[in-house]
């Protein structure tokens, strides 16, 4: 794929979905900087490899629910390369609980810490991104903001806001060149999922039109592509990534 930005920032990325992302994006050329909250050896395994294998990878530390740490991230790499290109949104957690037992706290947490660290991130790309009149975000929804699940209130709201968020970050970012995307993902093989008995993970399957689950290198190389010039025209959009499950 065809970039004309050089580098990207994706929070959550020393696992998971996110790790496969700096993975994908590095074998395109991008320097990725991995951002990471804890167990800093997860994260420098990762650029280890990324690098010996030909990528460029750099590693970044800061939780990003703190506003101050995530502003002073961003600084730190628009110091050292001169640009922030690029930036995944994918950092996220969970504290599923029916409605009816979860208490406020455990509901604005969860969206302290999906939504509002999300528009923390897009907030200050704008501002870096606006200077050179160009980048390209791409922000980690998840179905379940789009069709609600029972037991997670709180992580659907989340979600569900990312996505009108990007929305209105895209109607503002587009005077000055700079696009705003969600990917929402289904069901996939990740460390979630891999803790799931075989007979749930069975039950999801026979409702997936593709009978499968999702690969994170699915997730990521759909990332890939809304931040490439391939997908210059494509802005406020949200692709669905999740075998025909929701439509």
């Amino acid at each position: 794929m065809k970039f004309s930005g050089k580098n990207v920032l994706i929070t959550g990325a020393s696992r998971g979905i996110g790790a496969q992302i700096a993975r994908t994006l590095a074998q395109m050329g991008l320097k990725v900087w991995i951002n990471y909250r804890s167990k800093p050896e997860i994260a420098d395994a990762l650029a280890d490899e990324i690098n010996k294998n030909g990528g460029v990878a750099a590693v970044i530390k800061f939780d990003v629910t703190d506003e101050d740490e995530f502003i002073k991230g961003i600084n730190l790499i628009v110091d050292s390369d001169g640009e922030l290109s690029y930036l995944v949104n994918n950092a996220g957690i969970t504290n599923d609980k029916l409605a009816l037992r979860m208490k406020t706290d455990e509901f604005t947490s969860i969206l302290d810490a999906n939504l509002t660290s999300t528009f923390i991130g897009c907030r200050e790309a704008l501002k870096v991104m606006s200077k050179k009149r160009f980048g390209a975000v791409v922000n980690v929804a998840s179905i379940v903001g789009e069709m609600g699940n029972a037991g997670q209130v709180n992580y659907s709201a989340s979600k569900g806001g990312m996505i009108a968020m990007s929305k209105s970050f895209a109607k503002e970012g587009a005077s000055r060149n700079v696009r705003f995307n969600c990917v929402t993902p289904g069901f996939i093989q990740t460390d979630m999922t891999a803790v799931l008995s075989d007979e749930v993970k069975q039950n999801y399957i026979n409702n997936i039109p593709l009978k499968r689950l999702g690969e994170p290198r699915e997730i990521a190389e759909t990332v890939a592509f809304l931040l490439s010039d391939h997908a210059s025209y494509i802005t406020g959009d949200v692709l669905k990534i999740n075998g025909g499950l929701y439509m």
